[in-house]
């Protein structure tokens, strides 16, 4: 049975589950070198994203595509393929399922069916809720669905409430359980573009250009907010001007901000932007931690539970920390791909599930593979494998592109795209973030060797997909001084050994060179782009003297200092 899912709006891409088995998922973001968010485009993308992987739209079983909030001139739910400007681009509206599942429906795993014939050959499609695939992408990639364990999944996406569900694994019955707070994900974003660097005037911009610039804020001021303190006191502020709100919403995040940015002095005086931008985001998460306890220990009293974070806000490694560490659950899982990158393993994932698997068989390093291209002149390629090039990064300090078999799911690099360098060179991080331009109190992430990580780091569990935080330990803060964020922590990425990995091979060679089992782990691509697509993109961005693919050494004339 081969199942393809495709996510059509912003974070498009096309997944392809055969027999419960994740063959691969490719982001548009990912080819090309691709805008951050972008969207899917033609519809004729499925069948090229497809035959990159040696199958054609005849190949498919059943097509799935995610459910969304836009509406057609009907006023049901759709989603544009296309925009009709391009050379041969055809733009095709498709009806899909709705955003969440309403009173109404059938409940989170109703599926809706479409006769239009879009994709190729296939006939029709499904459609589930744009929920329903965060919920289910991330609870049958988890460890629980490997073990046939029920689970709860927290879905907190951009345009809803955190909601929680219980997965019986069993009987494969998912139920709604309660929403929790009144807050939409967007609202953290909406809240701090008032404050700092994300003030902007986006009325020139197109709406699509206004997409993707929300969307990167919620991450840069999670970043931007280490600047700050937490003023525990300034909750009851919150509160007040909250106090007439039904809910907090993109239009009453805005609201609120905007007063606070305007009366700063007397609401909340002595507090910079970056105190505002940090309060809130620990008031947030404050009141979702007690509120999901709550309704758990009420609902469920005595459970030992599992526990799934998924949907966009699940990428805010504060709000994850602070639930793991919690105590109230057992374990705590978050796929790599909890916002929309997900969505198209997500919703192929609701049609495997309807079907009866539970558990999908995955590898996080599923996405694109990499290829050489043509190279500029004045680089060289030379055979180096990993042990080598371990050696060069500790010799002699250089940061390296390491572009290497498929990419990572998500958008975090974890290895196969990244740009590795020493972490023990204190402008190491003011370095990578000028080559890649980006501001200064961007964080530069650790990647240690998981059987080491307790050493270094506090608490140093693993954690494989950089989704929570850690603090150095203070006899090590001193020896990696690069991977160290404004507040002490860490956005830590471990790696076991034994991964096939070229890049757990390289960091367990440097650890048996140097003494030092960490090196800094950024994302290899252009400002606002993908991850590199292949070897020719990295060598003609020239931001590193060195770029190794695959057993190869590339070296140039890189112009980051």
């Amino acid at each position: 049975m081969l199942i393809c899912g495709v996510k059509a709006s912003h974070d498009g891409g096309v997944a392809v589950i055969e027999d419960g088995r994740l063959l691969f998922s490719v982001e548009t973001e990912k080819l090309n070198n691709g805008e951050r968010y972008s969207s899917l485009g033609d519809v004729g993308r499925v069948a090229e994203i497809l035959a990159t992987e040696g199958l054609s739209p005849a190949d498919v079983d059943q097509f799935v595509v995610d459910g969304w909030y836009a509406q057609n001139d009907e006023g049901a739910p759709a989603v544009d393929l296309g925009d009709g400007d391009g050379d041969g681009d055809r733009k095709v509206r498709l009806r899909v399922a709705p955003y969440v599942e309403g009173p109404g429906d059938g409940g989170v795993l109703q599926r809706h069916t479409f006769d239009d014939h879009v994709f190729g050959d296939a006939r029709g499609y499904a459609s589930y809720t744009h929920v329903a695939n965060h919920l289910l992408g991330a609870y049958c990639s988890s460890p629980f669905a490997a073990r046939g364990e029920d689970a709860f999944v927290l879905v907190w996406d951009g345009r809803i409430v955190p909601r929680l569900y219980r997965v019986q694994a069993a009987t494969r019955e998912v139920s709604l359980v309660s929403a929790l707070t009144p807050v939409t994900g967007n609202s953290f974003a909406d809240f701090s573009a008032h404050f700092g660097p994300f003030r902007r005037d986006t009325s020139g911009m197109s709406s699509e250009q206004q997409i993707r610039h929300h969307l990167s804020i919620a991450g840069k001021a999670m970043a931007y907010a280490a600047l700050g303190n937490v003023e525990a006191s300034a909750f009851a502020v919150i509160d007040n001007i909250t106090a007439g709100f039904p809910d907090i919403t993109t239009e009453n995040a805005d609201v609120l901000g905007s007063k606070l940015a305007s009366n700063r002095d007397e609401l909340m005086p002595g507090l910079s932007d970056a105190d505002i931008i940090a309060t809130y985001q620990a008031y947030l998460g404050r009141n979702l931690l007690q509120r999901l306890i709550s309704v758990v220990e009420r609902r469920f009293p005595g459970g030992d539970w599992n526990l799934v974070l998924s949907g966009g806000c699940a990428l805010n490694i504060k709000w994850n920390t602070a639930v793991r560490s919690s105590g109230v659950f057992r374990e705590v899982f978050i796929p790599p791909f909890p916002n929309d990158a997900g969505a198209a393993i997500g919703t192929a994932a609701c049609e495997m599930f309807r079907r009866g698997r539970i558990d999908l068989d995955w590898e996080v390093f599923s996405g694109p593979a990499v290829t050489v291209g043509e190279l500029p002149a004045g680089w060289r390629a030379e055979p180096c494998d990993e042990r080598q090039l371990a050696g060069i990064l500790h010799a002699e300090g250089e940061p390296v592109v390491v572009l290497s078999g498929r990419a990572e799911l998500g958008p975090r690099a974890l290895g196969n795209r990244s740009i590795l360098a020493n972490a023990t060179d204190p402008r190491m991080k003011d370095r990578l973030n000028s080559i890649k331009n980006r501001a200064d109190y961007r964080p530069v992430a650790p990647i240690c060797l998981e059987d080491r990580a307790p050493e270094v780091f506090e608490p140093g569990t693993p954690d494989p997909y950089m989704l929570f935080e850690h603090r150095l330990r203070p006899e090590w803060a001193e020896r990696v001084p690069a991977v160290i964020h404004l507040d002490g922590t860490a956005r830590l990425q471990t790696i076991s050994p034994a991964l096939d990995s070229a890049t757990a091979r390289i960091l367990a060679a440097y650890a048996e060179i140097s003494g030092v089992p960490v090196l800094c782990n950024t994302s290899a691509n252009l400002e606002g782009r993908g991850f590199f697509p292949d070897v020719e993109s990295a060598a003609r961005w020239g931001g590193t003297r060195y770029i190794w693919s695959d057993g190869v050494l590339y070296t140039g004339h890189g112009t980051g200092e």
